[in-house]
C-alpha cells in the first residue's frame, strides 16, 4: 500500500475499533495489529492515539457531510430529506443494537474522560443540528428551526440508546414511525398556518 492508502486504512480501522470497543479500550497495538503493519510503520503516520482520534473525528465529519449532501440530491423536498435522517436509525439498526450510536457513544465517552477532543466530537451533532435546522427552515419553520432540529436529534438519540439497551427492533420501528408522524404534523401545521384565510 502507498503512504496515503496506509494512513486511510489506519483511520478507517481506528474508527471501527473506537466504535466497537471504545476509544479508551483501544490501544496503538490493537490498531496496528488490525491493520497488519509494524509499530514502526504505524508511528510514521501517527505519533499518538490522540492524533488518530482527531483523524477519526475528521473522517466522521466528512462522511456525515457526504451523507447529508446525498440526501439533498436524492430527496426533492425538505420533509423527504429529514425522513432520510430519521431512517438512519433503521439503516444502522444492527450496529446501533450492538454498539449504540457512533456519534453519541464517542461524545459520551470523551466527556467522561474529560478528553480535550470532546468538543470536536460534539461537532458531529452540530453538523446534523445545523443541517436539520436548514431543512426545517425550508419547510417554513424558520423561527423554530433550531428548536425542532434539537427535538428530532434528542428523539433519535433516545431511540438509539433504548434500542441498544432493550434490543427491541419493534420498538425502534415504532419510534421511527412516530418521528415521521411528528414530522408530517410539523409540516402540515406550517402549511395550514401559511395558507391565506
Amino acid at each position: 500500500m502507498g503512504q496515503r492508502a496506509t494512513r486511510e486504512m489506519i483511520v478507517a480501522t481506528a474508527d471501527d475499533l473506537f466504535y466497537r470497543r471504545g476509544f479508551d479500550h483501544t490501544s496503538f497495538a490493537d490498531i496496528a495489529t488490525a491493520v497488519g503493519i509494524s509499530r514502526g510503520n504505524f508511528y510514521h503516520h501517527f505519533k499518538s492515539k490522540d492524533d488518530i482520534l482527531e483523524a477519526v473525528i475528521m473522517k466522521r465529519l466528512a462522511d456525515r457531510a457526504g451523507m447529508t449532501a446525498r440526501w439533498e440530491r436524492q430527496a426533492p423536498d425538505p420533509a423527504g430529506r429529514i425522513e432520510s435522517f430519521i431512517d438512519l436509525l433503521l439503516v444502522n439498526g444492527e450496529k446501533i443494537r450492538e454498539h449504540g450510536c457512533p456519534i453519541g457513544t464517542l461524545a459520551s465517552e470523551l466527556a467522561k474522560l474529560a478528553h480535550p477532543a470532546q468538543p470536536d466530537a460534539v461537532r458531529l451533532f452540530t453538523l446534523f443540528r445545523e443541517w436539520l435546522a436548514i431543512q426545517f427552515s425550508a419547510l417554513g419553520q424558520v423561527e423554530k428551526a433550531d428548536q425542532l432540529a434539537l427535538e428530532l436529534l434528542s428523539r433519535s438519540q433516545g431511540a438509539a440508546t433504548l434500542y441498544n439497551a432493550f434490543q427491541d427492533r419493534d420498538f425502534l420501528a415504532r419510534e421511527v414511525a412516530a418521528m415521521k408522524f411528528w414530522l408530517r404534523d410539523v409540516a402540515t401545521a406550517e402549511a395550514a398556518h401559511s395558507t391565506p384565510h
